[in-house]
């Protein structure tokens, strides 16, 4: 029995310190690099945190001490030129069977997507060794999931990411393509909710232009890309009439008003026939269509709307701050509030019969809420005259009382 223990001590111990433990790629490494080298970085790689090694991805005999030797070791692969880094990480990544023993959740079709990305189009096709691939996005040695905040591919990190490339002018310049993409979104509604409010729910880059599959949306699927998310928006346009004119005159449906990078926080003030109204852009007073006036009478409608709301927040607010119960008023306010989003997203119908039955709703609400708030209001100044009164006549009967007591004692 002693030797029995003795025995399987001796193995136990082998097998952390001994053949299975030993990494002479980390040692040395850690030995000749710099803090911040490579093998510093790969304890954050989700790689080794997965239990993956040095040889898993580069091959060879790890822990062979020389580095001729390593190289001679079978199924030494070494660093991957640029050319062959999406292979070289498809190797597993594109391994159904392999990724279900480490992620099953991870899809396997990344390499093929990547192929019909622009970028894989021209690292496979044009042989380009500038174009983005796996490590461009995902780093080498401390590549992280999209969950993990330091990670390259984390939303709040994705924007400068990308634009490592695509806001380099001169790396860009034989591209002919703009670099201000980076400066626009970071100014943008979207970027900052992302970016300044740290809002992980507000698209990045690859929230329109895909992952692995990246490309620029074109006129007819733009729509599509921006209806993910604005989905009530995108079902309204493709029923308006200004699907078709768009169509037929190849504008995109929704970057001709709103944008794309620079997209900017809607108003009011970018539909009607004023200056800064966006359908005068298209539209004209003699053109022949009832454009200006329809748009004129939405925002009409939405005025109409917004001062009632005021109104009524104004009347209510009162009531409030002199203590009045107002919980079926302040839900009615909620109802309101529902009423201009509700009437402002279907100006995306671009049909006054859709917009004004909403406003209408609203601003009954709102008279409403107005109405019952001014009798709450007077319902207080009429206590507070009954008070008054109430007041008045305890005081006297406490006087008259106070009289009688002192005649009692007098006697």
């Amino acid at each position: 029995m002693i030797k029995f223990v003795i025995i399987f001590i001796g193995l136990l111990l082998f097998s952390i310190n001994g053949f299975g433990s030993v990494n002479n790629c980390m040692s040395c490494h850690l030995d000749l690099e710099d803090e911040g080298g490579s093998a510093s970085k790969f304890a954050k790689d989700i790689h080794s945190q997965k239990g993956l090694g040095c040889a898993d991805c580069h091959g060879g005999d790890p822990t062979l001490d020389d580095m001729d030797d390593v190289r001679d070791s079978r199924g030494f692969r070494g660093v991957p030129n640029h050319l062959e880094v999406p292979d070289f990480c498809a190797r597993c990544h594109s391994d159904a069977t392999y990724m279900h023993n480490h992620n099953p959740s991870l899809p396997v079709d990344q390499l093929a997507k990547y192929k019909t990305s622009i970028h894989g189009q021209l690292l496979f096709s044009a042989k380009d060794k500038k174009v983005a691939n796996c490590v461009s996005c995902h780093s080498v040695h401390e590549i992280g999931n999209g969950q993990m905040p330091y990670s390259s591919t984390h939303p709040s990190n994705l924007p400068a990411t990308c634009a490592k490339c695509h806001s380099d002018k001169d790396y860009m310049a034989e591209y002919k393509i703009p670099t201000d993409q980076f400066e626009k979104y970071s100014s943008s509604v979207h970027g900052q909710a992302l970016l300044e409010r740290g809002d992980l729910g507000a698209p990045a880059c690859n929230d329109c232009h895909g992952n692995h599959g990246a490309a620029p949306p074109g006129v007819s699927s733009l729509a599509a890309v921006c209806g993910v998310c604005h989905a009530l928006e995108a079902e309204l346009f493709e029923k308006s009439p200004h699907a078709d004119a768009f169509l037929e005159n190849d504008f995109p449906m929704c970057e001709t008003c709103h944008s794309n990078h620079d997209i900017v926080k809607p108003s009011d003030k970018m539909i009607g026939t004023a200056e800064s109204s966006l359908c005068t852009e298209c539209h004209a007073a003699d053109d022949g269509t009832i454009g200006l006036p329809t748009a004129d009478s939405i925002l009409t409608s939405l005025n109409n709307l917004v001062l009632a709301h005021l109104n009524a927040k104004q009347s209510l607010d009162e009531a409030i701050l002199k203590g009045m119960m107002t919980t079926n008023e302040e839900f009615l306010l909620k109802e309101v509030d529902q009423s201009l989003i509700q009437a402002r997203t279907l100006i995306h119908s671009f049909d006054m019969d859709s917009v004004a039955p909403k406003a209408m709703e609203g601003i009954a609400k709102a008279d409403t809420i107005i109405v019952n708030s001014a009798g709450l209001i007077d319902e207080y100044y009429f206590r507070r005259k009954g008070l008054a009164v109430a007041t008045l006549i305890i005081t006297f009967l406490a006087f008259m009382l106070y009289r009688k007591i002192r005649k009692i004692e007098q006697k």
